[in-house]
């Protein structure tokens, strides 16, 4: 309204902007006074209006209000009700020990249910999170139902998992946060996952999550394209995931692929972890895609020279080798001829003489000279002989340098260290030999004269 003039009776002009005017005056004078309040009740008394804008509620409704003050013990919320409602500290959230400051703001509008209309000093209590409580387990039984997925962070590690706020408090076992088992959780707090729900019941307040089930569902589409272009025979690299008692687990980059133990090394293993461990990147050949069961089949030791490949190119038979007794067994004894490489001395070729048991000929960790009288490349077997390497032969080549050029013929055979007059063994392999040579010499003195005594029957102890 613009400011207008009006004539008093008095004749003066003065202004009647509606700050100013008190009323009006007509022509004859007559004062009509402004209205100051217009009666809108009709019928209904003053009293009853006032309480039809107080809010009418029920313990365990849920009201809304605005926050109008925050402390470190509560927080005070207007809902239109004759007196302010008190949300203790341990109401504002599922989480433990935390500040109220942290949660709401003064001037927020937030629901709570009602606990308590009235205590003992008449105040009005109201729990925020038992509001949220409600809300959420209507928004999670839908979500379960679709078989959707729920989105929260991590707010605490318990026994055996975390607990994620959803709204309310779900807990994610450890076994099913990842594809594999997590051993440190404490790096997930504070991190939003997404999990499946695979277990609810609200008489039991109980919410089981499992990310691994979402991750399983968002990442099958991606795995069936890594097995489809996975083939048997690849070199693939990879990092050591775990390792278990039946073999290791290796990450091929987006699923994980075994080696069974029998697939390690090409010798005898007491445990995976004597050949890898965790976080070691190796290369490995494929063995076998199973699409059904998508399991995927490594070998380690496919990778690596086969010893008895190298043992059979590198060795004939009717050669001498050295090696270490490692096992004695009733039918005759087992020595180690090469790194990973265990051969059969049967018990008939022993000693010339009938021999009942092993032990009466040779002992657990003795070492000896003994000769190659087959190689069964195919069934990974070698026989070997300790009579016979005490007629002489032909000894290995890997042995010759270890006692000198000087101590075989043209053809390799070995003619003895003693020949060159005051020759002493210049190393254990040396010194073994002539020790050997010393035990199984015949005692004829002419036999020895006519050089028959060394294991090749040329030379003499």
């Amino acid at each position: 309204m613009s400011d207008t003039t009006t004539t008093t009776p008095s004749g003066v002009d003065a202004p009647t902007s509606p700050a100013a005017e008190m009323g009006t005056f007509d022509e004859s004078g007559q004062y009509t006074p402004r209205q100051v309040v217009v009666d809108d009740l009709g019928d209904t008394s003053l009293e009853d209006a006032i309480a039809g804008t107080i809010v009418e509620f029920e313990d365990g409704d849920i009201v809304s209000g605005t926050v109008v003050k925050v402390d470190k013990d509560e927080v005070l919320l207007d809902i239109g009700f004759k007196s302010e409602g008190v949300i203790p500290a341990r109401e504002l959230s599922i989480r433990h020990d935390v500040d109220p400051h942290e949660i709401v703001s003064v001037g927020d509008a937030i629901e709570a249910l009602v606990i308590q209309k009235e205590d003992k000093e008449g105040r009005l209590i109201l729990s925020k999170k038992r509001a949220q409580y409600e809300r959420a387990w209507g928004t999670i039984e839908a979500i379960k139902e679709r078989d959707g997925v729920v989105s929260g962070p991590v707010i605490e590690v318990v026994k055996g998992g975390l607990i994620l706020d959803i709204g309310l408090r779900g807990f994610l076992p450890a076994s099913l946060v990842e594809l594999r088992r997590v051993r440190d959780l404490q790096p997930y707090v504070g991190r939003s996952l997404d999990a499946k729900i695979i277990e609810l019941d609200k008489n039991r307040n109980n919410v089981v999550l499992s990310r691994r089930a979402w991750l399983e569902e968002t990442q099958r589409e991606q795995r069936d394209e890594f097995l489809t272009h996975l083939k048997p025979g690849e070199i693939r690299h990879g990092v050591v995931s775990s390792v278990v008692n039946f073999g290791a687990f290796v990450d091929l980059g987006g699923m994980d692929g075994l080696i069974h133990v029998s697939e390690l090394s090409w010798k005898h293993i007491d445990h995976p972890s004597s050949v890898v461990a965790v976080g070691d990147e190796v290369d490995v050949r494929v063995l076998d895609v199973d699409l059904d069961r998508e399991r995927i089949s490594l070998s380690l030791k496919a990778t690596q020279s086969d010893p008895w490949q190298e043992f059979a190119n590198a060795h004939r038979v009717g050669e001498l080798v050295y090696g270490r007794v490692t096992k004695l067994v009733p039918f005759g004894a087992f020595v180690q001829v090469g790194e990973g490489i265990e051969g059969l001395v049967h018990i008939s070729e022993m000693a010339n003489h009938h021999v009942d048991l092993p032990e009466q000929v040779v002992s657990a960790g003795e070492e000896l000279w003994v000769k190659i009288i087959d190689i069964d490349l195919q069934r990974r077997r070698i026989s070997l002989s300790i009579k016979q390497a005490a007629e002489g032969g032909e000894v290995a080549a890997e042995y010759r340098e270890a006692f000198g050029e000087h101590a075989y013929d043209e053809q390799g055979n070995y003619i003895g260290v003693q020949t060159y007059g005051d020759f002493e063994p210049e190393s254990e392999a040396q010194a073994a030999w002539a020790e050997y040579l010393e035990t199984t010499a015949a005692p004829d003195p002419e036999d020895a004269a006519a050089g028959e005594s060394g294991p090749d029957g040329a030379g003499s102890s």
